[in-house]
């Protein structure tokens, strides 16, 4: 099974690599293929390890990979996102805090209006924080609820590589010895 061009690989039966979320009428048919691979490759004298061909192997792998849908790429960057979101309405509510204290001083300077301007101020500082904590919490429930689909779906393909590995895994008979 050995040739200059071809390489083996030695994959051991109880290694337990990562998870992703793949569409999974194409990418089925890829880890089918994966474990009929398996199945058929040589298996190593004393132990439960088998050779297969590195190329076929990994050639397939970067297909998996090619086919992963784009909500899990989108995943990754709507994490770094959420950060910078709420740091930018972090912002935006300050400099409405600090532009809703500005204009309370202005109000301030005016003697004959200062207790209406006092209030006019909190009014505005209490708006601009409740503001603020509504963008901040629509943000994070937006962003929860798309983590949540993201979740369902690594739980879907979680199971079904569960289920797969299982298979893979069940006791298959015996060869009929070949006379010699």
């Amino acid at each position: 099974m050995t040739s200059d061009t071809q390489t083996e690989l030695i994959v051991d039966a109880t290694d337990h690599g990562p998870a992703s979320v793949p569409e999974l009428e194409d990418i089925l048919d890829i880890v089918d293929d994966l474990i009929v691979h398996i199945h058929e490759s040589k298996t190593m004298p004393l132990s439960s390890n088998v050779l297969v061909d590195r190329e076929t192997f990994l050639s397939k792998l970067e297909t998996l990979r090619a086919s992963l849908p784009d909500e899990l790429r989108a995943a990754r960057w709507m994490v770094r996102e959420r950060e910078a979101f709420i740091s930018r309405t972090n912002e935006k509510a300050r400099e409405i805090v600090d532009a809703a204290r500005g204009e309370a001083e202005d109000l301030v300077a005016e003697s004959r209006i200062v207790a209406e301007a006092v209030e006019e101020a909190n009014i505005l500082v209490r708006r601009a924080e409740g503001d603020a904590r509504r963008l901040r919490l629509e943000a994070e429930d937006d962003i929860e609820a798309r983590l949540s689909k993201m979740e369902h779906l690594l739980a879907d393909l979680t199971a079904q590589v569960q289920a797969s590995r299982a298979e893979f895994h069940t006791a298959r008979p015996r060869p009929p010895e070949v006379p010699v």
